[in-house]
């Protein structure tokens, strides 16, 4: 494998599930429908930050680090399984979210205070400038921090779908299938950075499409190139990525970060009453109302294999009442 010579811990329940999709398939009158299951990787409800933590909390605990410190927004998926990590382990955790307490803590952040992470608020401070402080104040304290950043996305974290997309395609083969297009959710790039990494060491021919949930295209394809060279030259791959080898579509981000609009209400309910499969509202549920979208457009002829790569988060649809 790829990543053979980087430590990783055991954490995520892999491989995770490949099933089709075929109610939606014939519902839709699209492609050929599937799944990447990355919300079953069972920590703390799954998700596809587990992948990532498996090479991160490896490398905190050589460093003998007792802390595990990152950030995130007040539902962070990232946030709720850094702090599922780090309990597994033995590890505190201090997690940096972004804005105000809310006036009562639901789906992750609920989630959060249950596995034991102490929670601050980096409230009008810029929310990596205050994960550094508070990293600061922990040295100074004694404690021995190791920061894992935003979204996991670093060398070591996008290790963890390198690893993923080699599971992909060793299952795939195993089943017969090929996929012409990869659909996923993208915000600090590191899920897809990994899988590009992957695809063009194995020489996988399909595309790679993620679906903004945030940012403006250019900004997350720099992101991802920058993230996919410095992978590359971690992992000793002779490997070059520039902006254009990142397809991303910015098309769909409504009102911004965690605002729920009409597309993804669509696509979490038609997804789970087709399916019996649930979608978070901030990552998934964003990326297949695009799917979604992009289908009814006619941008996938009905010949072609789509994967949806499902990256998990289901814990904040209960932070989200207004759902139905």
């Amino acid at each position: 494998m790829l990543t053979d010579r980087r430590p990783r811990v055991s954490i995520a329940h892999l491989p995770t599930p490949l099933e089709p999709l075929p109610r939606l398939t014939a519902l839709l009158r699209g492609p050929q429908l599937w799944v990447k299951r990355d919300d079953q990787t069972g920590l703390a409800t799954g998700g596809n930050k587990a992948r990532k933590l498996e090479f991160l909390v490896a490398e905190a605990l050589a460093q003998r680090a007792d802390t595990l410190v990152t950030c995130g927004a007040a539902q962070s998926n990232h946030a709720r399984q850094t702090a599922a990590a780090a309990a597994r382990f033995g590890l505190a955790c201090t997690l940096v979210l972004r804005g105000h307490p809310p006036a009562q803590a639901q789906g992750n952040l609920l989630l959060d205070g249950l596995l034991g992470a102490e929670i601050l608020w980096a409230e009008d401070a810029p929310l990596a400038e205050r994960m550094e402080e508070v990293a600061a104040s922990l040295r100074a304290r004694g404690r021995r921090p190791y920061v894992v950043p935003y979204g996991g996305s670093n060398p070591v974290g996008v290790c963890g779908y390198v690893a993923a997309m080699e599971e992909l395609l060793a299952q795939a083969a195993r089943e017969g299938l090929s996929f012409d297009y990869i659909v996923l959710a993208s915000s600090s790039g590191g899920t897809q950075a990994g899988l590009a990494v992957a695809a063009r060491a194995l020489g996988y021919p399909g595309r790679i499409l993620g679906v903004s949930v945030d940012l403006p295209a250019d900004a997350l394809r720099q992101r991802m190139a920058e993230l996919a060279n410095a992978t590359a030259d971690y992992l000793s791959l002779p490997l070059a990525f520039t902006l254009e080898d990142f397809v991303v579509e910015d098309g769909y981000l409504g009102g911004g970060y965690g605002v729920i609009g009409d597309r993804e209400r669509e696509a979490i309910r038609l997804l789970a009453r087709t399916e019996g499969l649930l979608l978070d509202p901030v990552y998934t549920g964003r990326a297949f109302g695009g799917l979604m979208d992009l289908i009814r457009r006619g941008v996938f002829s009905p010949q072609e294999r789509v994967l949806f790569w499902h990256t998990g988060g289901v814990a904040g649809l209960f932070a989200y009442p207004t759902l139905e």
